[in-house]
């Protein structure tokens, strides 16, 4: 598994999960949670991660719906 995502901003976590459902590529969310340790905070990022196979086209769903600036760096 690759990251793809990381952030604390719930709502994009959903988001990259409808993109990523929609065109039918597998993923994780990762640290979900942890909010129960952290007193639902939201310090704690959530990862979103994709087989390393899907990588590239997972990168391309977010890029073309104005999301690349929430990648990870290509090394995942």
């Amino acid at each position: 598994m690759k990251e793809l995502v990381r952030t604390n901003d719930i709502v994009l976590v959903s988001a990259v999960g409808a993109l990523l459902d929609g065109a039918k590529i597998r993923h994780v969310v990762f640290d979900q949670n942890m909010s129960v340790l952290e007193g639902s905070l939201g310090v704690l990022p959530r990862r979103v991660l994709v087989a390393e196979d899907d990588l590239a086209a997972a990168r391309r769903v977010l890029t073309d719906a104005g999301l690349a600036h929430e990648l990870r760096p290509d090394g995942g």
